[in-house]
């Protein structure tokens, strides 16, 4: 409890400070338990509002930490991405292309391309612990496909109000969408020869009712 009043009274300080980056009216201070995003639209702006942050801190005795601490610059610009870091208080803090905040992949181009392999990372990896449990047959394909958009779409699709869909990614996704189709309704067999083979995407999209995962993210942008 002491924690809480102790940063709430280092936050309002630095809230003080009105050269951060503006959205939908308000300056932009994200705060979730004890991590803090400073955001701002230049490198001035977020040295300051550190420094602001640092020094109310101090007060309540708490201490920003260095090692843990990044910053990044998101530009189209080239030239303005680089690798020196940033010196505010008698602190160095690391500048990186690349970070992870509350499960999600930033980048300093600003490119979703990351953040969606590493979705579907984690979703190939939560379809691999069931998918003994999708091709039982003593499950309908009807349960199969509830227990997949339950427990493994929810992995791949979180953070997906934030994604702009390029080819590439609706590529990757239909690509895993229709690995997990395969293993629900197996392989289909030749009523004249008896030989079997997989199932093409089309009769894949015929036996799946629910939507495809494209239609879901587009439909919320």
């Amino acid at each position: 409890m002491l924690f809480n009043y102790a940063l709430q009274y280092a936050i309002r300080r630095v809230q003080v400070n009105k050269d951060g980056l503006k959205l939908n009216g308000t300056h932009q201070l994200l705060v979730y338990a004890d991590d803090v995003n400073i955001v701002g639209g230049s490198v001035h702006t977020i040295k300051k509002n550190t420094g602001a942050l640092i020094a109310a801190s101090k007060e309540t005795g708490l201490q920003v930490n260095a090692v843990k601490t990044k910053y990044m610059v998101m530009s189209r610009d080239q030239n303005a991405r680089g690798s020196h870091n940033a010196k505010i208080d008698n602190s160095s803090f690391e500048r990186v292309e690349e970070f992870r905040y509350l499960t999600k992949t930033l980048t300093d181009k600003n490119s979703i391309q990351v953040e969606i392999e590493s979705r579907l990372k984690s979703g190939n990896a939560c379809h691999h612990s069931v998918q003994n449990l999708l091709s039982s047959s003593l499950l309908s394909n009807s349960t199969e496909i509830v227990l997949s958009r339950t427990i493994t779409l929810p992995v791949v699709l979180y953070g997906r109000a934030t994604w702009s869909l390029r080819v590439t990614e609706e590529c990757g996704l239909r690509m895993f969408e229709n690995r997990v189709r395969r293993r629900i309704f197996g392989h289909s067999s030749n009523e004249v020869t008896g030989e079997w083979r997989e199932l093409r995407n089309e009769e894949l999209n015929n036996l799946y009712s629910s939507p495809m995962i494209i239609l879901v993210i587009k439909s919320e942008e």
